[in-house]
């Protein structure tokens, strides 16, 4: 029998899933249960793993999360040569509240429930996998780790809006997300870019949500997202930053509801809204559609504006990651971008860049620029080892 800690990685139109051994933190099995939103969704299998799951038979046709997290459970917890000693879940928002690896509780669940709203694609899919684990295992102990973490030390001024200081106190401020791939990549760094890992470093994690993390000594001191997940880059279906003035528009002009406005924004928008297509790089770099086209041109735009503002923030930059499903593969983008950023000394090989090796920057280039996969779940499988001393 192999004793496992389970790993839970709820996205918004995804499950990443994983086994890692509780002693060494070696990846035993993991997976991922993909194109959720579309109604249709897909299960593959990474590495050399698919014996683990030969017998779970046809994937449910079903939207929910919480359905597809059960029948995940289900199929588990009938493995006879599984014990599982613990499970680890990404939570997108801790608030003020939690910075660190935390033990679920009722409380926990209670007040990370009450940060639904500031993270309405992401939060609920992870409180209904803890759920779906908490029904099959119900005496199991469970881990939350959160991406807002990471760039809990950053520097007041990288926190505060410009509003009432009242609200500022209210915890209105600049949260940053995506931090436990953003902690996985400061961890492998320096084996990459030696000394200069600890210099001015600009990670950008492309995904279907997206942003950008300006590090000095491997420590985030400014990231594009802030209160809530919808700021900062365009994503696939976010807008990214807005004047909020736009708001006020479709609340007054249009005559629609706050959370019409609010699907607006999370759900209509970026990639998709702009191409009317699909939030799907992949997709859109085979279309022929000058809308595809357009969509491209504005999500590398985007991304080498806040590259800018990052590197103001850093007063400099020595070294630009690339990381994350976009970030990781899609040789396109990385060109248009770093192709905006000459002014800054990037200047990236074209073969390598198109082969997508770890080091694509040429002799030429003042910027080391990289391409990094990341590693969320061996983050939080590790974090969840040291949270629970009896693992450890």
């Amino acid at each position: 029998m192999s004793e496992a800690i389970l790993i839970f990685n709820a996205g918004s139109s995804s499950i990443k899933f994983a086994l890692y051994s509780p002693d060494d933190c070696d990846l035993l099995a993991k997976g991922a249960i993909e194109s959720i939103v579309s109604g249709h969704p897909v299960f593959t299998l990474g590495g050399d793993t698919e014996n683990w799951f030969s017998g779970i038979g046809e994937i449910p046709q079903t939207g929910s999360h919480y359905d597809l997290s059960v029948w995940l459970m289900n199929y588990i917890h009938g493995q006879s040569d599984i014990q599982l000693l613990a499970a680890g879940h990404r939570v997108v928002h801790g608030g003020r509240r939690f910075s660190q690896p935390t033990l679920v509780t009722d409380e926990v669940v209670k007040q990370l429930t009450a940060y639904t709203p500031l993270a309405p694609n992401h939060q609920p899919h992870s409180l209904a996998a803890i759920e779906a684990i908490h029904e099959c295992w119900p005496d199991l102990q469970q881990v939350v780790c959160f991406d807002t973490a990471f760039h809990s030390g950053q520097p007041m001024v990288a926190h505060q809006f410009a509003i009432p200081r009242a609200l500022t106190d209210e915890g209105v401020v600049r949260y940053g997300f995506h931090g436990l791939s953003y902690q996985y990549i400061a961890n492998v760094l320096p084996t990459v870019a030696g000394a200069r890992a600890n210099g001015k470093v600009i990670v950008a994690h492309l995904g279907n949500g997206a942003s950008l993390c300006a590090m000095k000594e491997r420590k985030s001191i400014a990231s594009t997202m802030g209160f809530s997940a919808l700021d900062g880059l365009m994503m696939g279906r976010r807008c990214g930053s807005i004047d909020a003035g736009v708001v006020f528009y479709l609340l007054r002009e249009h005559k629609i509801s706050l959370d019409e406005v609010e699907d607006v924004l999370y759900r209509q928008s970026g990639l998709l809204g702009v191409s009317g297509i699909s939030s799907d790089v992949r997709e859109l770099q085979e279309s022929k559609a000058v809308e595809a086209r357009q969509a491209l041109d504005l999500f590398a735009y985007r991304a080498a504006c806040e590259i800018g503002s990052m590197s103001s923030a850093l007063s400099g930059l020595d070294v630009l990651v690339f990381t994350a499903g976009i970030g990781e593969h899609s040789a396109l983008i990385r060109r248009k971008i770093t192709e905006r950023c000459d002014w800054l000394g990037v200047d990236i090989d074209m073969s390598a860049n198109d082969d997508n090796r770890l080091k694509i920057s040429s002799a030429r280039s003042s910027v080391d620029v990289y391409v990094i996969p990341t590693n969320e779940e061996i983050e939080i499988a590790e974090s969840t080892r040291d949270a629970l001393p009896n693992l450890a």
